[in-house]
């Protein structure tokens, strides 16, 4: 569930119309909704109660810092993936002892960075990184806590460029490999070998994967007799677009919990777009209608830079209209952006309500990995971004302007 819905035909944000944003702030924008946010993790961390796990929220999904902080007031860890990252933890308030880093490319600089701040551990993918920050470590006369990312080779009906669970990724290390690891664990002197970590994949909207993944950890845990404290498993929990079906996450935690009993094992989770990704939407005005032979175009002044899912993953976004005109003639329209490619669309083929110049629309569902994604493509400013709380709305990011998109930028004396 969400807070965007219709009153009166008119969309609204928890009790703000959408509209009345728009008018104040111009368009594009990123719309979130506070209340549905911390909704989203109360009912993850609800489910789980019984074993009060350490819930990381994936920054990748969306790494504003009001929306971060949310979050954080509810209890929340962070899972980063880069050294930006971890910069914007830090600013948002967060715990060091509550921040899990991934990443399959943690640079030595990032490393210890995040030793420094005194992370609460890293989840390393390779065994070239675990002698890194064994020896950076050791440097820095510290013992580090690490989980080891296992590839448990599951497929996680997932689209392909989210599947990060199978062996043809570049993600995790092969469970012999990992085994071959902790027999030699005393070539780490600087490190401390606590779990195992799993990350399958993203947008998966049933149990069954996430079963089989964990079942083969365990399995390998008792059959290898290595001692670890924790089992994180990741993120990737599937939420509603167009017509799916995801598992809630009572239903999640009932479906993988008795996997857990008399392990022993602290569970840690990294949800991003189960919290973020239908609390957030992209507002967009209408610039033109344009009819051709085979299609009817609704140009609007938002793009694939401001919302590259559906270009990227051929992604389904609902559109909506901030206001509904009921009656009003129907017709098949593509949505698309000012951006030059052919790839600049937010919908196609979609029946919608008659559009004119002017008229604003909502994409659904664009909380997660949204912004993050953002680009300054055929130099255009990213969008701002907006936050309902408690019936106010408040810019928690501004709109980039035209002295952005040049900022730290030189001409050599060389060219002048």
């Amino acid at each position: 569930m969400h807070e965007f819905k219709y009153r009166d035909n008119i969309l609204y944000c928890e009790d703000v119309r959408v509209a009345d944003i728009a008018k104040k702030v111009g368009t594009p924008f990123y719309l979130y909704s506070y209340q549905t946010i911390v909704d989203h993790f109360r009912k993850l961390k609800d489910a789980f109660r019984e074993i009060d796990p350490l819930i990381c929220f994936s920054m990748k999904s969306n790494a504003n810092l009001a929306v971060c902080k949310a979050l954080l007031n509810e209890g929340a860890g962070l899972d980063i993936v880069s050294g930006g990252e971890l910069y914007r933890a830090i600013k948002a308030g967060a715990d060091p002892k509550k921040i899990v880093y991934a990443s399959v490319g943690k640079k030595k600089e990032e490393i210890r960075e995040a030793i420094r701040r005194g992370i609460f551990m890293f989840n390393v993918e390779s065994v070239a990184e675990l002698a890194l920050i064994n020896r950076i470590a050791g440097n820095m006369s510290k013992k580090i806590d690490v989980a080891i990312r296992v590839n448990p080779d599951v497929k996680p009906k997932t689209h392909k460029h989210i599947t990060t669970g199978t062996k043809e990724t570049k993600f995790g290390i092969a469970l012999s490999v990992v085994e071959n690891i902790f027999d030699n664990s005393n070539r780490y002197r600087h490190l401390n070998l606590i779990g195992l970590h799993i990350h399958i994949g993203s947008q998966i909207t049933e149990a069954a994967p996430y079963i089989k993944a964990i079942k083969k950890v365990i399995s390998f845990i008792k059959d290898a007799r290595i001692d670890v404290k924790s089992l994180n498993i990741g993120g990737g929990l599937g939420i509603i677009y167009s017509k799916e079906k995801p598992q809630t996450a009572k239903e999640f935690a009932n479906a993988i919990l008795p996997l857990f009993k008399g392990s022993g094992l602290r569970i840690i989770l990294e949800p991003g777009r189960f919290i973020i990704g239908n609390s957030g939407i992209l507002v967009t005005s209408v610039l033109y209608v344009k009819k051709t032979q085979s299609k009817k175009f609704v140009i609007v002044d938002a793009g694939m830079n401001d919302l590259i899912r559906p270009s990227f993953y051929e992604a389904y976004h609902e559109i909506a209209p901030v206001t509904r005109r009921p009656g009003a003639a129907m017709d098949n329209i593509d949505v698309v952006g000012p951006i030059c490619e052919s790839g600049d669309f937010l919908a196609k083929d979609r029946r919608f309500q008659e559009v004119r110049p002017g008229d604003i629309l909502a994409v659904m569902s664009a909380g997660a990995y949204g912004f993050s994604m953002a680009s300054n493509y055929n130099a255009r400013p990213r969008p701002c971004e907006v936050m309902v709380i408690n019936g106010r709305f408040y810019i928690i990011r501004r709109r980039e302007r035209y002295e952005d998109l040049i900022r730290g930028e030189s001409i050599p004396k060389a060219l002048k």
